[in-house]
């Protein structure tokens, strides 16, 4: 009976040690910061597709936004500056979920706080046509979500 217990004991501590050598949080964190980067890759292609069939004429609201100017992509009229953490961004959000379906099938959206209203992806266009799209609010990979959170943006 004595070694049972010594046997429990022992393979108890060996699974606390093997979970918090996985850290799930962090996996959790990176998993979501990876969908980020692949959403923000998406938004951008489609975005320079649509540009590139139209004789470089940027998408409607795209080619709306000031130059150097940042706006959170969704489908807001108001209130998306509240949201994003990486970049000061425009009270109004940049709609483009009429973007023809052959360039992107569905807008992305955050996988933790985005929706519909606010994708919490970010848009600007820079003065030489330049289109710049990342992600308001990723994750640090530390610890339980701790340290700094890495830049997600794409610029072409």
């Amino acid at each position: 009976m004595v070694e049972l217990i010594i046997v429990i004991a022992i393979i108890a501590i060996l699974a606390a040690g093997i979970f918090v050598a996985i850290d799930p949080a962090k996996r959790i964190n990176a998993a979501n910061n990876a969908r980020r980067s692949t959403d923000v890759a998406s938004l951008l292609d489609a975005l320079v597709k649509y540009q590139a069939d139209n004789t470089g004429s940027a998408y409607s609201t795209v080619g709306a936004l000031a130059a150097g100017e940042f706006s959170v992509i969704g489908t807001a009229a108001t209130g998306c500056n509240t949201t994003c953490t990486a970049k000061t961004t425009q009270a109004a959000c940049v709609d483009i979920s009429a973007l023809p379906k052959n360039y992107l099938g569905a807008i992305p959206k955050d996988p933790k706080t985005g929706t519909d209203a606010n994708a919490d992806y970010y848009i600007s266009r820079g003065t030489l046509g330049t289109l710049t799209v990342g992600a308001c609010d990723s994750e640090g990979e530390g610890a339980g979500g701790s340290g700094t959170p890495p830049v997600i943006e794409v610029v072409r």
